[in-house]
């Protein structure tokens, strides 16, 4: 777990800060998008790579790969591949359009925003992901959201214990990776 989540706190630690930065370019080549039907590598239940480049859905934190949970059928599970199972079933099932809002320089991710289609509904993948209770939303440094809506969501998620939030034992991602930040600060 703690490889896991030193990874988890490298590309947190990387990418989102540099949305703020002047690091960041806005993406004119691919702006908007189908989520790949084939071909896609699911890294986590908010990343995945598609012909070489690597997506990630802007202000959503998905569990990290290697943390444990209980489920519903009291068996340990890794929570990280939960997240990319209900993100893989929802890109089969109601084939997001995505807009490129991002690219971070310094490493080669793409960020973006995603809409699906459920019934007569358009609505933002991020949402459904959070509101399910399948993902989080993503803190910058200082354990602020990168985009409130999420928060909100979230907090409905939790307090209905949907998802991974019926779990007693669910091991947050941000607070993990707060705290994985915390104790590598130098003292």
């Amino acid at each position: 777990m703690r490889a896991a989540v030193r990874l988890a706190l490298i590309v947190a630690s990387t990418a989102l800060p540099m949305l703020a930065s002047a690091q960041t370019q806005a993406v004119s080549a691919l702006p908007v998008f189908n989520f790949p039907q084939s071909s896609v590598t699911f890294q986590t239940g908010d990343t995945w790579s598609a012909n070489g480049q690597t997506f990630r859905l802007y202000g959503v934190q998905s569990c990290i790969r290697g943390t444990i949970f209980t489920n519903a059928a009291q068996k340990r599970t890794d929570c990280g591949e939960a997240s990319v199972a209900y993100l893989a079933a929802l890109v089969r099932d109601a084939k997001p359009r995505c807009t490129a809002i991002a690219k971070a320089a310094a490493t080669p991710v793409i960020f973006a925003v995603c809409a699906v289609h459920i019934g007569s509904n358009t609505l933002d993948l991020g949402t459904v992901l959070i509101t399910q209770g399948f993902a989080f939303a993503a803190t910058d440094a200082t354990g602020k959201p990168t985009k409130i809506e999420y928060a909100v969501a979230e907090s409905e998620a939790s307090r209905s214990k949907r998802g991974l939030w019926a779990a007693s034992d669910l091991p947050h991602p941000s607070r993990i990776l707060m705290n994985a930040a915390r104790a590598a600060r130098p003292q």
